[in-house]
């Protein structure tokens, strides 16, 4: 076998490209560069509408309040009506439970260029630089360029790095903390210990329980070498590290100035305020009604299995990553148990031992230190199965911070391989000549970059294909909104999980001083609805809605509609109701109802259509064929007219109308049109029985439903 000149010329040119010490740093910034752009392609075509982690909406309006200068979100009396997802509600200001820092960052994009998925890429980019920094200063550049690599093809770096959450933008600090920690060491550098001590105290405010995990096995080794220092009387250490300390206890005193300027007590974090129970510990957890008795036994239980999906799915090349990864460790150790270093180009022994030792230390911290938060069990859906829940989607993103330690190792398993290879093909080169030798270890090489690679597009490829089911529902469902050229515009959106915007329409937020082109509301009650509208009295009113099951799994099918509204007013409303009759029925009964009663009336052998007529004013509801019956108008209520069709058989289809109506000044109003609904069997289906008058086709034969109002 015969290897191409041409081939073998561009091989070895690569090989003396990357050999050469001062082009390492420029191969970790193409890496970098790589996969910023991968992130932001990804975050632009995977997530157009976000993602299926309605957190993104949370980080995004919160950016949105850090650019017009603001903590919170001053609503008022309309506050229930336009209180966004996670966002903690005192009396009419709402503030997020989260912290601002990832917002910060994307709050930089969306300033500058009016793109945060600017701030998405950079910071993947920025990771991926650390990484290689932190391999380069763990060993050598060598397995710095590799790690990179590695951590950039992680499914879970490219996935969460892709939409707007806390967990990549917290990594970047946690990194950077430990990479100028190490060199700070290695260099007795003060400005870098400085450093250190900043970037950790940018992450504890960020998400202060991922810094202290993060960061413990260091504090720990920054104590041990300060009393070292003090038996040798050397003051340098203590020096250093009293400056990181600083910096991390100026992000503790920063973090207790936010809570104060929040929650209005230090010790008082926002995400405490909005859910006492949702910090870490075992015992009754809760948040917002979904509870469990969290037990040692469930957290070791949960955290086994999320650990062993990250191994075998979510780390670079999956189940062969972690075996890399294995197997540099105990490459490692192997050497430093021997009293040689991992390579002969890198750092000595002592600082390569101390560097592995913390990055093996940051992989236990973070793995028991996650058992005692509950949080792990929520990014599961049926624990056993990888295909449900938000681990699915973007993996066991709670242990983020394990991805480094990961790609370190794979660095060295790859650089020992490497090196194996070069000492293989000497001793074949004796046996049958150097070009042959070249030849088979090229091949090896090239299958074992091929199942590399086949491996880590599949682990990459599969989340996507999940997540981009989940953005082909989104399309169709935001299409009647993206089609619309709002310009002074009141819109009313339903709530299929509570009365939260955001939860789940990501993408529809309001400005921060809800004084936007569009303003969005809630569907709630009469009285909220009507006090949102005396709040924009001049905005033209819309309704967004849709027929069918708003579901969180990809196989949602909704029919979406967007209808203008207005306010009908008179002493007096007149109200028709004319439905279709479909064949077979027998008869009909014809209730109205209000928050005071109701009323009902029988009609024997409806046939072709049904017309109902009735009316609304101060005084009460009335069938108007039944002059002596009325039930009662509260000054805001909420009257349901139904038409049941019945068959001889039992089975019914029921036509109903859903209006909200408000009494003043002797006047009534109510918000026009109604909602419309057409269900068998039942009174009430909900959105699944939404009626769309344009669309014919998604209604059985014979249905029909006009009703108009004078």
């Amino acid at each position: 076998m015969s290897v191409p000149r041409s081939s073998t010329a561009a091989a070895r040119t690569v090989r003396e490209w990357l050999v050469r010490r001062d082009r390492y740093p420029l191969a970790v910034a193409l890496v970098s560069l790589l996969a910023g752009l991968a992130t932001f392609v990804i975050a632009a075509w995977v997530f157009p509408y976000h993602s299926t982690n309605h957190d993104e909406a949370v980080y995004l309006m919160q950016a949105a309040l850090l650019l017009d200068g603001q903590l919170a979100i001053q609503a008022g009396s309309i506050a229930d009506a336009v209180r966004p997802w996670f966002f903690v509600a005192d009396g009419g200001r709402l503030y997020p439970k989260y912290s601002p820092v990832p917002a910060a960052l994307y709050a930089v994009s969306m300033g500058l260029v009016g793109e945060p998925r600017v701030t998405l890429a950079v910071v993947a980019a920025a990771n991926v630089a650390l990484v290689g920094a932190l391999g380069t200063l763990a060993v050598d550049r060598r397995v710095g360029l590799v790690a990179s690599m590695a951590f950039a093809a992680s499914p879970m770096a490219l996935l969460t790095s892709s939409v707007f959450l806390p967990y990549a933008p917290t990594t970047l600090f946690t990194l950077a903390f430990a990479v100028a920690y190490l060199y700070g060491i290695r260099e007795h550098s003060a400005i870098a210990a400085a450093l250190a001590g900043v970037a950790i105290g940018i992450a504890v405010f960020s998400r202060p329980y991922t810094a202290l995990l993060f960061a413990a096995p260091f504090v720990c080794h920054a104590g041990w070498r300060v009393l070292s220092g003090f038996r040798r009387h050397d003051l340098g250490p203590a020096r250093r590290h009293a400056l990181t300390a600083v910096g991390g206890l100026g992000g503790v005193a920063v973090t207790l100035a936010y809570n104060v300027a929040t929650t209005g007590d230090p010790l008082l974090f926002p995400y405490a305020a909005f859910a006492p129970l949702d910090g870490p510990g075992f015992g009754h957890r809760e948040i917002l009604g979904h509870a469990i008795e969290y037990t040692p036994a469930l957290a070791v239980r949960v955290n086994a299995h999320l650990l062993w999906e990250l191994g075998t799915r979510w780390v670079v090349a999956g189940p062969l990553g972690t075996l890399a990864a294995v197997a540099g460790l105990a490459v490692a150790t192997r050497r430093w148990w021997q009293g040689r270093p991992v390579t002969d180009r890198g750092a000595d022994r002592s600082s390569e031992i101390r560097a592995g030792g913390l990055l093996v230390a940051v992989v236990a911290s973070v793995v028991v230190g996650n058992l005692a938060f509950w949080g792990t069990y929520n990014v599961l859906g049926a624990i056993g199965d990888p295909t449900d829940g938000l681990i699915a989607l973007f993996g066991p993103f709670y242990q983020f911070d394990l991805l480094a330690p990961v790609a370190v190792f794979v660095g060295i398993a790859s650089v020992a391989v490497w090196r194996a290879g070069r000492s293989l093909r000497a001793r074949l080169a004796d046996r049958i000549g150097s070009q042959s030798a070249r030849a088979a270890l090229g091949v090896a090489l090239a299958l074992a970059v091929l199942i590399a690679g086949v491996s880590a597009a599949s682990a990459v490829a599969t989340p996507v294909e999940r997540n981009l089911a989940h953005t082909d529902g989104y399309a169709e469902a935001y299409a009647p909104i993206e089609e619309s050229d709002f310009e002074h515009a009141l819109v009313f959106l339903p709530t299929p999980y509570g009365d939260w915007l955001h939860h789940p329409f990501q993408p529809l937020r309001n400005d921060p001083g809800l004084d936007g082109p569009v303003v969005y509301a809630l569907s709630g009650g009469p009285a909220e609805q009507f006090d949102v509208i005396d709040a924009y009295p001049d905005r033209q009113l819309y309704r967004y809605t849709y027929q069918g099951t708003w579901t969180s799994g990809p196989d949602r099918d909704v029919t979406p509609r967007l209808e203008d509204l207005a306010i009908r007013r008179a002493e007096t409303l007149s109200v028709e109701t004319r439905v279709g009759v479909p064949d077979r029925v027998a008869a009909a009964q014809v209730r109205l109802e209000t928050r005071e009663g109701s009323i009902t009336h029988s009609i024997a052998d409806p046939h072709g259509s049904l017309t109902v007529p009735w009316s609304l004013s101060p005084d009460g509801a009335r069938l108007t064929g039944l002059p002596d019956e009325r039930v009662g108008l509260a000054d805001s209520d909420h009257v349901v007219l139904t038409i049941t069709l019945i068959q001889p058989t039992g089975g019914t289809l029921t036509y109903r109308q859903d209006l909200d109506v408000r009494i003043a000044n002797g006047r009534v109003a109510a918000l026009w049109p109604p909602e419309r609904s057409v269900c068998t069997l039942v009174t009430d289906c909900g959105r699944e029985g939404t009626y769309l008058p344009d669309r014919p086709e998604t209604h059985r034969d014979g249905v029909s439903f006009e009703t108009r109002v004078d």
